[in-house]
C-alpha cells in the first residue's frame, strides 16, 4: 500500500496550491479519503474528507469556501485544491485512507488505515 502526496511548497498569502495523493496497493473505490494537516506544536487535524464514491465531502470550518477536495477513481488519485491560502494554513499535509465498511467518523484519525508521508505547505510573504 502506498499513498504519495505531492504539490506542496511555499506560497504567498492569498495564493493557491493543488495537492495530489497517488494511491496504490488497495482498492481505491472502497475507501474514504482524507486530507489531514499538522502544524508545529499542534495535533494533527482533519482538513477535508470525501466519501468513497465522491458523493459527500467534509471540510473543517476554517477552510470552507477556500479548499476543495476531489478524487479521481480512474486515476486512483486524491486532490485538494487550496485557494486564498493564509499563514495559518502552514503545516505538513497528509492524505489518508479509511475503509468504507469500518469508518464511523471521517474526522477521527484512528479510523484511517493508511497514511502518506506528508507534504509541506508554507504560506508566507
Amino acid at each position: 500500500v502506498q499513498l504519495e502526496e505531492s504539490g506542496g511548497g511555499l506560497v504567498q498569502p492569498g495564493g493557491s496550491l493543488r495537492l495530489s495523493c497517488a494511491a496504490s496497493g488497495f482498492t481505491f473505490t472502497n475507501y474514504y479519503m482524507g486530507w489531514f494537516r499538522q502544524a508545529p506544536g499542534k495535533e494533527r487535524e482533519a482538513v477535508s474528507c470525501i466519501r468513497s464514491d465522491g458523493g459527500s465531502q467534509y471540510y473543517t470550518e476554517s477552510v470552507k469556501g477556500r479548499f476543495t477536495i476531489s478524487k479521481d477513481n480512474a486515476k486512483n488519485t486524491l486532490y485538494l485544491q487550496m485557494n486564498s491560502l493564509k499563514p495559518e494554513d502552514t503545516a505538513v499535509y497528509y492524505c489518508a485512507a479509511a475503509h468504507s465498511r469500518t469508518i464511523t467518523n471521517v474526522k477521527y484519525i484512528d479510523e484511517y488505515n493508511y497514511w502518506g508521508q506528508g507534504t509541506q505547505v508554507t504560506v508566507s510573504s
